[in-house]
């Protein structure tokens, strides 16, 4: 494997698991004033475009001439390359706004790797975002779903975490598109979050179960959301009405539990 002198000695040795070809990599460094230039940035977005994000690389360029594996394209999709980002920033919370705008300014489907280093430790989260072509524009993309991945800690290695990562080998993906590959990540991180919940890295054999689990996962979060906020209304509730919502969390919890086992 080519060396990429990122500085970051436990995610240089995660990429080197990838196995990803030589042939693939590019290791260009992309540079805020382009983001700035050329990109629709809030005051949110520049805030931590300038304070959280260090450094941002294009690491590789996989498409037909340089892996052996079939672009994709349909009347909502142009799969016909993906690109795999670094984004190394200073602390973990503005991931997913940072993601955003970086997948509104590279008109590709992107596999971004985040990187955080604090308190010594070499943190990694996965961030994905299913793409479309804008009908009014086909110049345009809209971003249908972004999943961010729960974070590692990379040189913290518990049974769940090697699983992932060794989840994310190339080897591991299906080689018949780059649509099927991307597709492979996304339940791949899906299986991650349930992971978080169940405590078991578990990915479904087919596509209908990883469908399965993706709305058991959604349907658990909007249980979760469900008694956050009836929690809220205890608080403001008549003694009589807390018994009411007392009952119906309960009720939600035993739904939770069942579901767990779904994940």
């Amino acid at each position: 494997m080519a060396e990429l002198n990122i500085g970051l000695p436990h995610f240089e040795a995660f990429l080197n698991t990838l196995g990803v070809p030589d042939s693939c990599l590019l290791n260009k460094p992309l540079y805020k004033k382009m983001f700035l230039e050329h990109t629709e940035l809030d005051a949110k977005d520049k805030k931590a475009l300038k304070d959280n994000v260090e450094k941002i690389r294009w690491l590789y360029t996989l498409k037909p001439s340089t892996i052996n594996i079939a672009p994709y394209s349909d009347e909502l999709r142009d799969y016909s390359e993906l690109a795999v980002l670094h984004v190394e920033i200073n602390e973990t919370k503005h991931a997913e706004r940072i993601a955003h705008f970086i997948n509104r300014a590279i008109p590709y489907p992107l596999i971004i790797f985040f990187t955080a280093n604090q308190e010594g430790k070499e943190y990694l989260a996965l961030c994905l975002a299913d793409k479309r072509l804008n009908k009014a524009d086909k110049e345009k993309w809209v971003i249908e779903e972004q999943l961010l991945a729960p974070w590692l800690v990379l040189d913290e290695s518990t049974e769940v975490n090697q699983a992932f990562l060794n989840s994310l080998q190339l080897a591991t993906l299906p080689f018949s598109n780059f649509w099927q590959v991307y597709q492979a990540l996304s339940h791949r991180v899906i299986s991650l979050k349930c992971a978080e919940i169940t405590g078991r890295y578990h990915l479904g054999q087919d596509a209908d179960k990883s469908q399965q689990q993706r709305e058991n996962l959604q349907q658990y979060q909007q249980i979760q959301l469900e008694i956050k906020k009836l929690r809220g209304q205890i608080k403001q509730a008549a003694f009589n009405q807390q018994v009411e919502l007392n009952t119906q969390i309960k009720k939600h919890e035993q739904a939770l539990k069942q579901l767990t086992e779904c994940l």
